[in-house]
């Protein structure tokens, strides 16, 4: 009778293949599972495509402010993401110049802010009628952070056509934007200038440019410019001497500098967009960003910012959040053109915006402890039982071939040498020496030690 064959044990190899598998499931299970979206067809939550007025207010909440006439409206945290209320988030509208937000976002990390470029006719020749203006000049020089200065603080249509030229052109730069709108998943917005200028179907959306806000500052240029009051800004050459004249420039922005911890971001205006206006402030280690768009009268967007942004400050940790900023799919560098920020210090790379200030760090959901525990849960399990697996595979030979031995005498086999040589060799497995089962007890060791949390 022939004696029972019992099954074969897996091998060390498929035991580790088995946890290393499990633990990269758990890993990428958690982002997985937070970027589903639950069911909508709106970016961030089902609330956010409705179009009346979503808050969640919770024991002791204020009112929202009373006077509201934006036609879309949106604040959030910076922060978490959390979106406090909101009216017609997702209602496409034209952005005014609160789109070169986008512009900045997607063309300020490509040139080192101290290069400078000589300015031609060409890059000013198709400039929009009434386009606001800084000033560049044609056959000058210019350093790309008075370009960008004059982009936030004067609204520049004339700096943002030169910068969009040495990007490689005026549709190359709107097809990157528009690019970079979908790795934002800013779906409500459609690009056809650089600048913001009224053109057909060029639309945003209150979401879209809380996005955009959220994104840029992160990099410590766009904050360093964005937040900038006044600047001094290169002018034409003096007839008389023949040396380069300046001048002042102011922020076009009327909460900056007004309305306590104001950061920036950007304003705009145009006949058919009206006004618009995104801003962040920063109170009590809390920032908050607020999108007004298309109010009755074009001063009241600053108002209207200013009560959501009061609002938001005294409602925090009372009320439920309506809705979500979602993650950028492709993020950017957090620094400027040159991996070197505002104040001149190099961004430490990999850190995950540790060295950012708080507002500005990639956001983390509330009470998410982040994948590190299960990463490392789930690596030492897989070495710990891929060890435990090639030990019990080792003894069990190690038996076999002990009442192998007292039978009959080992023979010798061919096992390979250096360079395909054949050399001869008594029994070896090349497994379970002394010093494998040195690392089966550490590993053991270490499954029993809990990590910690920093």
């Amino acid at each position: 009778m022939q004696p029972k064959r019992q099954p074969k044990p897996p091998s060390a190899t498929r035991i580790a293949a088995v946890c290393a598998a499990s633990a990269l499931a758990l890993a990428a299970g958690a982002p997985a599972a937070l970027a589903q979206d639950t069911g909508s067809s709106a970016v961030g939550g089902e609330r956010l495509g409705r179009s009346d007025v979503q808050v969640a207010p919770l024991a002791g909440a204020p009112a929202l402010p009373g006077e509201l006439t934006g036609r879309s409206w949106l604040v959030a945290d910076a922060g978490t993401g959390e979106v406090l209320a909101a009216r017609n988030a997702h209602l496409p509208l034209p952005p005014a110049s609160t789109l070169k937000m986008l512009f900045a976002d997607t063309v300020l990390p490509k040139f080192d802010r101290s290069l400078e470029h000589q300015v031609t006719a060409d890059e000013l020749a198709d400039l929009g009628v009434g386009s606001s203006l800084v000033g560049v000049k044609e056959n000058l020089p210019y350093r790309v952070e008075d370009l960008w200065r004059g982009v936030f603080l004067s609204s520049g249509n004339d700096a943002v056509h030169v910068l969009a030229h040495m990007n490689g052109g005026v549709p190359q730069t709107v097809s990157e934007m528009q690019a970079r709108a979908r790795s934002l998943q800013a779906k409500d917005t459609k690009v056809a200038s650089p600048d913001g200028y009224d053109m057909d179907g060029q639309v945003s959306s209150a979401y879209d440019l809380t996005l955009f806000a959220r994104a840029g500052l992160r990099n410590a240029d766009f904050r360093s410019y964005c937040s900038t009051r006044t600047a001094r800004f290169p002018g034409g050459l003096d007839k008389n001497t023949g040396q380069r004249t300046v001048f002042d420039i102011a922020n076009t922005d009327r909460l900056l500098g007004k309305y306590p911890g104001l950061i920036g971001v950007k304003n705009g205006y145009t006949t058919n967009a009206g006004a618009t206006f995104t801003g962040a402030a920063e109170r009590g280690g809390r920032t908050l960003l607020v999108t007004v768009m298309h109010p009755r009268a074009q001063g009241r967007v600053y108002d209207e910012a200013a009560s959501l942004l009061d609002w938001g400050f005294a409602a925090a940790g009372k009320v439920q959040p309506v809705g979500q900023l979602v993650e950028d799919l492709a993020p950017q560098a957090t620094t400027g053109g040159t991996g070197t920020p505002s104040g001149g210090t190099p961004q430490a790379a990999g850190n995950g915006g540790a060295d950012l200030p708080p507002w500005s760090r990639p956001p983390v959901l509330h009470g998410s402890p982040g994948l590190a525990p299960a990463l490392w849960s789930g690596a030492a399990l897989a070495t710990g039982l891929a060890v435990w697996g090639a030990a019990s595979t080792v003894g069990r030979r190690r038996a076999s071939a002990r009442s192998t031995a007292s039978a009959a005498p080992a023979a010798p086999m061919l096992v390979g040498g250096p360079s395909g040589v054949g050399v001869m060799g008594i029994g070896s497995t090349g497994v379970g020496s002394r010093s494998h089962r040195r690392l089966a007890r550490r590993t053991l060791a270490l499954l029993r030690r809990r990590p910690r949390r920093g």
